[in-house]
């Protein structure tokens, strides 16, 4: 029976655990729409394991840099499949340990109720001053909200009213604050327990965009780290998948 890389970490990290006295902090670089989600994980993760969690979020295409220039982060959890793959590829990340722990969904999103209908015809009337979404170039949450619109034939006429945010959750602010009066996000910044925080809202069919797969994985300066594999194996339990879903995720 063969036993994936994670779970020899992890039955190497109970061994290393036990001569540990103190429970260790792990520093994980996270896509920022899953900040809420790992956030929540972060308590029950520390109630079971008495590990810590220090999130830095960010943009993932930011994060490959960083990375790659020896930022110490033990853990990437990112917001696509492409970069861990990439760090892997290139012995920036311990191999055999990435996985994918969630397939994300992109909204289109108002604070206001009423302006965005069920089917994103307010793109095509373009009845809107601004609309916000995450740089294309390292978000992947901005490279399929220009993906849809692409599709939907309004990029076009929409270019003059975009507004790009450095990733997810400045575009968020960008929408919350009223600059914008709506933007493509992760539909996990407005949903929680099942259901719309507020506003009006559209999600964006999967259709119209390549899959948000979003895949974590265990980076070198990690490798030694008890709680760091000890996260990314939380990370598939039962208790971290029902939180997950609870954001609007896909498992």
């Amino acid at each position: 029976m063969k036993i994936s890389m994670l779970k020899k970490l992890a039955l190497l990290s109970a061994v290393m655990a036990c001569n540990v006295l103190h429970a260790a902090e792990v520093s994980v670089a996270v896509a920022s729409n899953f900040v809420q989600p790992l956030k929540t994980i972060a308590v029950e993760f520390e109630k079971d394991t008495g590990h810590k969690l220090s999130i830095t979020p960010g943009a993932t295409g930011k994060f490959y840099a960083q990375i790659s220039n020896g930022a110490p982060f033990e853990v990437l959890i990112a917001a696509d499949d492409e970069t861990p793959a990439k760090l892997e590829k290139e012995g920036k990340a311990v191999a055999a340990t990435r996985f994918t722990y969630a397939t994300g969904r992109l909204v289109l999103w108002s604070p206001k109720a009423g302006v965005v209908d069920d089917k994103g015809a307010v793109l095509k009337s373009g009845n809107f001053q601004y609309l916000a979404i995450a740089n294309p170039k390292v978000a992947p949450y901005g490279m399929a909200a220009v993906q849809a619109m692409q599709k939907l034939g309004v990029l076009t006429l929409l270019e003059p009213k975009i507004v790009q945010g450095e990733n997810i959750a400045q575009t968020q602010q960008f929408v919350f604050s009223g600059n914008t009066q709506l933007g493509f996000l992760a539909l996990s910044q407005v949903y929680e327990n099942g259901k719309l925080k507020a506003g009006s809202s559209w999600i964006v069919p999967e259709n119209l965009h390549e899959p948000l797969r979003q895949d974590a994985i265990l980076l070198n300066a990690g490798k030694n780290s008890p709680a760091a594999v000890a996260l990314l194996e939380y990370m598939k339990s039962e208790k971290a998948k029902k939180i997950i879903s609870s954001y609007g995720y896909q498992l």
